[in-house]
């Protein structure tokens, strides 16, 4: 009979052409199948939380397989880490039951996008956010985005080549926060349209650059056209997948650029565990 386990990771997108398995690319998925197939002696397939783009990162992405040989928590989490390349790692195991699935099981999803006021960028960490030379006014951003909180038609912000029936997501939460020389852009969802979170992201630079009046005019209008530009993908991070009874899996894990870890009252980041 077989068993699920259910796997917390973490990964640096930048070499990725994206986490689904990609024809004529290196993907997340492939790499974290080869590796598990080796530890587990069979061919294992995995679900997972959310598809992240190429070039972006994760802090606790959540993936589930199934597999006839049995094996110790820390055998899934040493030897798959062993077999792993240095740009992705294991960081939780938890033993689940056939009916755990998780996307459908998930609550709700996290995501930050990070960006970095530098008069360069820099050579180490270019890759870990998005830099800019100018300071932003996380203040302002913070009230601009609050209009984005509750379920909207977010037309205006997603892809051209986004494939879901509907463009109405519920956000139950958005904050703009600055931490020593970053502002990061802290989003709880139910769901996110394709390059949803990036595009808001760019249509923020571009409010600061005034080249765009508002975010609630941008999010009325539903019309990409009036948008920003799509924000590069080096700042943007799936920080947290939340379950009702998962509470590992479930964790927030914050970017190392910006502090290790979980959330706590000196970096001002709000766990959002009370969300249901």
């Amino acid at each position: 009979m077989k068993s699920r386990v259910a796997l917390g990771i973490e990964y640096r997108g930048t070499d990725f052409c994206g986490f689904q398995y990609q024809q004529n690319g290196r993907s997340i998925q492939t790499e974290l199948e080869t590796a598990l197939s080796r530890i587990a002696n069979e061919e294992i397939q995995i679900k997972f939380a959310g598809r992240t783009d190429s070039g972006v990162h994760a802090t606790n992405q959540v993936i589930s397989f199934d597999c006839s040989n049995s094996r110790s928590s820390l055998a899934w989490l040493d030897g798959t880490n062993t077999y792993l390349p240095q740009d992705i790692a294991v960081h939780t195991v938890q033993k689940v039951d056939t009916s755990f699935d998780p996307r459908r099981s998930c609550a709700w999803r996290r995501y930050m996008y990070i960006f970095g006021e530098s008069k360069w960028i820099p050579a180490i960490g270019r890759e870990l956010a998005t830099w800019i030379p100018y300071p932003l006014d996380a203040g302002r951003l913070n009230s601009e985005v609050q209009v984005l909180v509750g379920e909207h038609d977010f037309t205006s912000f997603r892809s051209a080549h986004c494939q879901s029936k509907s463009p109405f997501r519920l956000v139950h939460s958005v904050a703009v926060i600055r931490y020593r020389d970053f502002v990061v852009m802290d989003i709880v969802a139910n769901a996110f349209l394709q390059k949803m979170v990036r595009n808001i992201a760019g249509t923020l630079l571009a409010i600061s650059n005034r080249k765009v009046k508002d975010l609630e005019s941008v999010l009325h209008a539903r019309d990409r056209k009036f948008a920003g530009a799509t924000a590069p993908p080096d700042g943007l991070y799936l920080a947290q997948i939340f379950y009702e009874n998962f509470e590992n899996l479930s964790q927030l894990r914050l970017p190392l650029i910006i502090g290790q870890g979980l959330p706590n009252e000196s970096n001002g980041v709000k766990p959002y565990t009370t969300i249901r």
